[in-house]
């Protein structure tokens, strides 16, 4: 599939015969947006209709957009691109090699040019998934449906460990939402409300996500008595929090959970997606100018002593050539390599080459 650079839509169906033919879309005059590639096998792939190409399976993907993390300032993007990573290195090594034992020799993993990451998964045995069997990996991995005394009861169990891992997290952040002041509040309200994960097992309905009632679990949270006993006996947390418990689960479960991509065309997930496409390799995002770059998983870890550098591996454009900019947007922060832009509107600066197209392809900053 081939993007352009209008509001036409994008040119699917598309097969090629030759390397010659395909080489010869990407290299015209007007040369696409963006590139995609189908993840899907086909017995007659170049037919217009889906009902005529003879679906024969599909790989799995998993997504991870930056800005649908929770708390996360877009405008910050060297930040949000490290939290993203954060994000595809927990769901590699909390989730896909730990509970379903996928093999790294037999995943991609790619920075998708742009906002996030991808984990692209081949093999076999996974094939054949429709998209029934492919939402109980997702709802695994957000932890919906979870029976939470479950878990916690076997300790071998991965999601144990989460629980049991997120439970100081949850409680440090409702101390501070508990100590905020009325201005600071209401934006730790939103972020703790927006993280929660409804719908476990063992749930009658949904707690209650009023202010009102966060606020009342914040308070019961700094208790000195109860927060030692959900230390000292973690397989009913739940119940020390009264009323307020299912509410205190969900905070836990979204805190470990990973937040996956959503499609576009059906909200639906875009592991779910049978017939789903995804950026090529090598190709260049439109609405960043940097390159869909694999990476090997070993550089996975953003903390780790060799990891991988996004906006440093993926620049393709000049460092040396200069150009004069003028921002569009207050408070954004951005980087290429080591140039380091923060900055407001209207200010008028100079920057690389590299550093101007991915501003104005991002619509932060216009030429001078």
């Amino acid at each position: 599939m081939f993007m352009g650079w209008d509001d036409r839509p994008p040119r699917r169906h598309i097969g090629f015969d030759t390397p010659e033919s395909l080489r010869n879309i990407l290299t015209r005059s007007s040369p696409p947006h963006s590139c995609f590639h189908r993840t899907a096998y086909y017995d007659r792939p170049s037919e217009y209709k889906m009902a005529d190409k003879g679906w024969r399976g599909a790989d799995l993907i998993f997504d991870l957009d930056g800005d649908h993390l929770v708390g996360v300032d877009a405008l910050d993007f060297p930040s949000m691109l490290n939290e993203i990573q954060e994000q595809a290195f927990r769901l590699w090594n909390d989730f896909l090699e730990p509970d379903f034992g996928f093999n790294a020799e037999k995943a991609t993993f790619s920075f998708s040019g742009h906002r996030g990451f991808h984990i692209h998964y081949r093999h076999p045995s996974i094939l054949h998934l429709d998209s029934k069997a492919r939402q109980e990996i997702v709802s695994h991995i957000s932890g919906a449906k979870l029976n939470i005394e479950m878990v916690l009861g076997k300790p071998d169990i991965s999601w144990g460990k989460r629980v049991r891992r997120g439970l100081d997290s949850v409680l440090d952040r409702l101390q501070r939402f508990h100590e905020a002041s009325d201005a600071e509040r209401r934006g730790l309200y939103r972020e703790l409300r927006s993280s929660a994960v409804l719908g476990t097992s063992g749930m009658t309905r949904p707690p209650s996500m009023s202010e009102k009632a966060m606020l009342k679990l914040a308070e019961m949270s700094v208790n000195s008595d109860r927060r030692r006993r959900l230390k000292n006996s973690t397989t009913k947390m739940g119940r020390q929090f009264g009323k307020q418990g299912d509410l205190f689960l969900a905070l836990i479960l979204g805190d470990q959970s990973v937040v996956l991509d959503q499609a576009a065309e059906n909200d639906d997930n875009v592991t779910v997606d049978i017939r789903r496409v995804i950026r090529w390799i090598g190709s260049l995002h439109g609405k960043a100018g940097l390159k869909v770059t694999e990476f090997p998983v070993e550089r996975l870890d953003p903390d780790g002593s060799n990891a991988f550098d996004a906006l440093t591996e993926a620049v393709t454009f000049s460092k040396q050539k200069k150009e004069s900019v003028c921002l569009e947007l207050d408070d954004i922060t951005a980087r290429i390599g080591d140039e380091v832009v923060e900055g407001n509107k209207g200010e008028v600066i100079e920057v690389t080459e590299a550093m101007a197209i991915f501003l104005g392809l991002k619509r932060w900053a216009s030429s001078v």
